[in-house]
């Protein structure tokens, strides 16, 4: 199965129309595009959203509202780097925490017991793979009780949901990707989602260097109109290219690997990853291989967190894909 991004060729016209609508504007960034695509994507999440250009600048904008400098900031070891260097950029500390085997995101109880060694002010919970945290209630309720700032990474998250919630809607925010890979893409891009307004606030000036009092210190992490129109279409399609995707995996998928990730009742994943526990030959990878916590130098160990890097393999499960 060859890779393709779930982008369906009747929307090229669709797609054209926008862009020609916004050179004849000649309004290319700050326009009625990235306004649309926070519309959609707030309401398709149940939340407010702001765009990016980055989920490098969303997951920024978050850490500096929260003030994380000098602070420590738990992590789970099995993500993408970008999500421990957030934190360093901000300013601030990180600690790793191990995952679980079974969804491979971050463990309920280590996350308990680092919050009792670090006193951390924050901690992200990133959902592995398309499929959201199995422990992500307990998660939650736990962060809420410490008082922890808490932090979802939703870059494969893209139309997952359990009992009805989107990812990124159980933490104080949650950071989207919608880089090339992903399951619905811009090329590149991010977006913020939160019910706090004062984030909401405070983020649309971060992306435009604080824009216009300058009391917020932000730069440039505006999302322009171009990219802003892709969105429009693209998330017209999420829950068609989901449900492909999922009917893929149950029909072909499913009764072959045995041995794989399974959901909860109610869940279902985007399926930006279809992850198995048994070597195979056309693999796609790992979603991670390099645990963060080892390329960072911390002197420490996360048995399951190894263990997830060197046992897990990724099928391949693209839309539409040959």
């Amino acid at each position: 199965m060859k890779f393709t991004i779930g982008f369906e060729k009747e929307d090229t016209k669709k797609l054209q129309a926008f862009w020609n609508e916004i050179i004849q504007s000649n309004r290319w960034s700050e326009g009625k595009f990235t306004k649309v695509f926070e519309k959609k994507w707030g309401e398709y999440n149940h939340t407010s959203a702001v765009a990016f250009s980055s989920w490098t600048g969303a997951a920024l904008a978050a850490l500096e509202f929260f003030n994380v400098r000098e602070k420590t900031v738990l992590c789970p070891s099995n993500t993408f780097m970008a999500t421990p260097l957030s934190v360093v950029k901000a300013g601030g500390n990180v600690e790793f925490v191990d995952c679980n085997r079974n969804d491979l995101c971050v463990s309920l109880d280590d996350l308990r017991l680092k919050i009792d060694m670090y006193r951390p002010a924050a901690a992200w919970v990133v959902h592995i793979g398309g499929h959201i945290a199995f422990q992500i209630e307990e998660i939650a309720a736990l962060a809420k009780e410490k008082g922890v700032i808490l932090l979802e990474d939703c870059a494969c998250a893209h139309g997952a949901s359990w009992n009805g919630k989107k990812a990124g809607t159980w933490g104080d925010v949650g950071i989207y990707s919608f880089y090339a890979t992903k399951t619905i893409s811009t090329g590149e891009g991010g977006m913020l989602v939160t019910n706090n307004v004062d984030l909401v606030d405070f983020a649309k000036k971060y992306r435009n260097y604080g824009k216009f009092d300058y009391k917020v210190q932000g730069l440039n992490f505006r999302m322009n109109e171009f990219v802003a129109a892709i969105g429009c279409v693209q998330v017209e399609r999420l829950d068609q290219i989901v449900a492909w995707k999922n009917e893929y995996a149950q029909r072909y998928l499913d009764p072959k690997f045995p041995r794989r990730v399974k959901f909860p009742e109610e869940m279902i994943s985007g399926y930006y990853k279809y992850v198995v526990f048994d070597p195979i030959e056309k693999s796609t990878g790992k979603v991670y291989d390099q645990p963060c916590h080892r390329l960072m130098n911390k002197n420490y160990e996360l048995p399951n967190t190894d263990w997830v890097s060197k046992n897990h393999w990724c099928v391949p499960l693209y839309y539409k894909g040959e």
